[in-house]
């Protein structure tokens, strides 16, 4: 057992190597390829990739959600190194936004026949409104919390993300209380005939580019442009400052980091990025209610993370494709009797406990590189001749 464990992680790590000996414009290469591939995938799957039990678009439109919502969460967990366990209440935040601004159930209802919030253009109007609402909420949370550190942080985010889901739950004269809000506006785009309300209506069900195809699409291209953001931040003089507050606080702060100021940055920003997810739910669905921000689904986000590996960008997507499409495919796979897609959690948990023994850094861990003058760095290094040893 242990020599077939030692293959597999010779045969990975040399795949990880392989891949950062590449220079950026070939990862560029590859990266826009894959993407095309995964774009492509609803339209050309493979039988091997499709699950029969659900749709394979509505799969992919989760997975891009969920992704989403891992990258927020890696700013936070991964980049900064501060252990987010109410994150759901962020999500259900940005959700809650579009929902009570747009829904005819909401007592908060600005949709209107004309303007900013009109049918065709109310979620688009209201996608920023939610991230700047849940930035300001991670703010206002983040300023007395963030002074606490580890397991004290913990327990404050995760009676966080409670009580958000219990305010939910218990204003009914304004949440509509456990029955939710129901018909939350959606971009409507591509209006036809045949499609009259656009391609994102639930009405588009037929076929493979289905709504649930467009708001994978959709959640696609608000993926890259997360991405080129975070990735921009994780290279400037932020992104250096949460490093070094996640591998040493007090050493940070000793060497002049601001370290509140910089954990407050990151806090704002993945809730932020966790509204902006809100907002896909809350459209997609077309329905708003508590029970979908409880503290398990806070779990399987931080899941995500932690599979994919803290702090890689690419790696937390993989890891929320793993979550979301694992039990998808699995649904209608029955063995002895049980519907083995149901019982996700105990995969998850078990897959999480393997990996703490195995590889705890996660599939595809940070890697740790030169952040400032790295290029010119490394091709210093490289052009320097070796060294002679000395003549016996």
């Amino acid at each position: 057992m242990s020599v077939i464990q030692g293959r597999l992680s010779t045969t990975w790590q040399r795949l990880l190597d392989w891949w950062d000996r590449l220079s950026r414009p070939q990862k560029w290469v590859f990266g826009v390829i894959l993407f095309a591939a995964v774009a492509l995938s609803p339209i050309f799957k493979p039988a091997f990739i499709d699950t029969p039990g659900i749709s394979f678009g509505g799969t992919m439109a989760q997975f891009a959600m969920i992704a989403i919502i891992a990258i927020g969460l890696n700013v936070v967990v991964g980049q900064a190194g501060l252990l987010d366990l109410g994150y759901v209440g962020f999500y259900a935040v940005g959700a809650y936004t579009v929902a009570l601004l747009t829904s005819p159930e909401s007592p908060w209802n600005k949709m209107g026949p004309s303007g900013f919030f009109s049918a065709p253009w109310a979620w688009l109007s209201c996608v920023p409104l939610a991230m700047a609402v849940t930035a300001l909420t991670g703010l206002i949370l983040g300023f007395p919390t963030l002074r606490l550190r580890g397991d004290y942080l913990a327990i404050v985010t995760l009676g966080f993300g409670e009580i958000i889901r219990l305010l939910a739950d218990n204003l009914g004269d304004i949440t509509n209380g456990p029955r939710g809000l129901n018909e939350v506006a959606f971009p409507h785009f591509l209006d036809s005939a045949q499609h009259p309300e656009g391609v994102f209506s639930a009405s588009n069900s037929r076929g493979d580019a289905n709504y649930g195809t467009w708001w994978f699409w959709l959640g696609l291209v608000l993926i890259v442009g997360i991405l080129l953001l975070v990735g921009n931040l994780e290279r400037s003089r932020v992104g250096r400052a949460w490093i070094a507050v996640r591998e040493d606080e007090d050493a940070a702060e000793v060497m002049g980091v601001n370290a509140f100021r910089f954990k407050l940055w990151a806090f704002t920003i993945g809730a932020a990025i966790g509204g902006l997810s809100g907002a896909l739910y809350a459209g997609q669905v077309q329905y708003v209610a508590p029970p979908t921000f409880n503290i398990i689904n806070s779990m399987l986000f931080l899941c995500a993370v932690v599979l994919g590996g803290q702090g890689n960008k690419l790696g937390v997507i993989l890891g929320a494709f793993i979550i979301v499409y694992l039990p998808n495919r699995l649904l209608g796979v029955h063995f002895l009797g049980i519907d083995v897609g149901n019982l996700k959690y105990l995969f998850f948990g078990l897959a999480l406990v393997v990996l703490m023994i195995f590889r705890p850094q996660g599939l595809f861990p940070a890697r740790q590189q030169l952040l400032a003058y790295g290029k010119a760095a490394r091709g210093l290094l490289g052009a320097q001749p070796p060294e002679k040893e000395p003549a016996q």
